[in-house]
């Protein structure tokens, strides 16, 4: 993990999924090699009730990063439910679907850099270390971080963190 820290140190507002893939390792490795003020975990098993907090965000960023694909959906989160072994999730949004949320082994609250701009996310991970999916505060027009969302990402660190 030494080669992650001098990457981070090197650059650190840098793709956290880029240096895992360089060094060869898992995305939350790297993250969890970050300053501790840039993570907040939550436990996963509180995955539903921050899923419903998150709900409440009006439209938000969710991003899906695999190697072959970013994938970026701008919309609100729907309220879900459990069923069939899944989290479903479908409304009047264009982010719907099932999630097996029992695959989440790790969720974090990230507040760091992201090429010289603050970015603030939710990240939720499976047991290999990836990340499932991502939920970002979105930016406004002139690309400042919308602050409503922002104080509502505050308010996460002291009610789940």
């Amino acid at each position: 993990m030494a080669r992650v820290r001098q990457m981070l140190a090197a650059k650190p507002d840098g793709v956290i999924e880029a240096i895992a893939r360089e060094v060869g390792v898992p995305t939350l490795a790297v993250l969890e090699e970050t300053p501790l003020g840039q993570r907040t975990a939550i436990a996963p098993e509180r995955f539903e009730a921050l899923w419903q907090e998150l709900s409440n965000w009006g439209s938000v960023l969710f991003i899906v990063h695999t190697p072959d694909i970013v994938l970026e959906c701008e919309g609100a989160l729907p309220v879900g439910s459990f069923g069939h072994g899944y989290y479903n999730i479908h409304g009047d949004s264009p982010i719907g679907g099932h999630i097996k949320a029992e695959n989440c082994r790790a969720i974090y609250l990230v507040d760091r850099l992201f090429h010289g701009r603050r970015s603030c996310s939710v990240q939720f991970f499976n047991g290999a270390g990836e990340a499932m999916f991502k939920v970002f505060v979105r930016r406004d027009a002139s690309r400042a971080l919308i602050a409503e969302q922002v104080t509502l990402f505050e308010a996460l660190k002291t009610s789940f963190g």
